[in-house]
């Protein structure tokens, strides 16, 4: 999910199944890889946002998500251009009031669900909040090669299926966060795993890209 959920993300946004099942949608500092105990407090949303703040000061700086997306594996061009589209729509957004805006972009992460844009799954709900039945139906409707996965077409399907009538914004955010989460982690076969999925909707796959690149780092060196 590029754009918006890569940081709404970017975004994003990972297997902490049990965390994500949840009803109220809260997890635990365990589940998500962080170990960081506000993580408590947080929406799956706001976690999903957490790992770009690299700082852990509440905000994503423009800098902050071109450093997250380099960590999960985008390019410099990409990372470049991604951070300007997610900080530049979701800086003013999720602003507080009469808080001045700042050369930087960040991205307020306790108002990050008010950055929610249409023509996606609604698997968060308006409070940033995991919404299992939601998720379910992706492969209930389009998962026909694998129930527990979806190919490239399936995805395509999923995509224009879920385009909001008259929403012009929306579909351009979903088109790049989903087609960028499905080249960062589809496995050998095609397949973007249900499981992999998942995991964005709370962050922790972001993690597990990071931990996998720093591993391939060290071997290569």
């Amino acid at each position: 999910m590029r754009l918006q959920n890569l940081s709404t993300l970017l975004f994003l946004c990972v297997f902490t199944a049990l965390a994500l099942g949840r009803a109220n949608g809260k997890a635990s500092s365990s589940q998500n890889g962080t170990g960081d105990s506000k993580a408590t407090d947080m929406t799956p949303l706001q976690m999903h946002a957490s790992f770009f703040d690299r700082n852990k000061d509440g905000m994503v700086t423009l800098k902050e998500t071109y450093q997250g997306m380099r960590a999960i594996g985008c390019s410099v061009p990409v990372s470049a251009a991604g951070s300007l589209f997610i900080n530049g729509f979701l800086s003013p957004k999720t602003r507080p009031p009469g808080k001045s805006a700042s050369a930087s972009l960040p991205i307020y992460i306790e108002n990050i669900n008010k950055g929610k844009h249409g023509s996606d799954t609604d698997s968060y709900d308006s409070q940033g909040r995991f919404v299992p039945e939601k998720f379910e139906q992706i492969f209930i409707k389009y998962a026909k090669t694998n129930p527990n996965a979806l190919t490239s077409k399936e995805l395509d399907d999923m995509l224009k299926g879920n385009k909001d009538p008259g929403d012009t914004k929306g579909p351009i955010a979903a088109q790049g966060e989903w087609k960028l989460l499905y080249d960062l982690a589809k496995d050998k076969d095609g397949f973007l795993q249900k499981d992999t999925i998942r995991g964005v909707y709370d962050g922790s796959l972001f993690y597990k890209l990071e931990q996998a690149r720093s591993s391939s780092k060290i071997k290569q060196s």
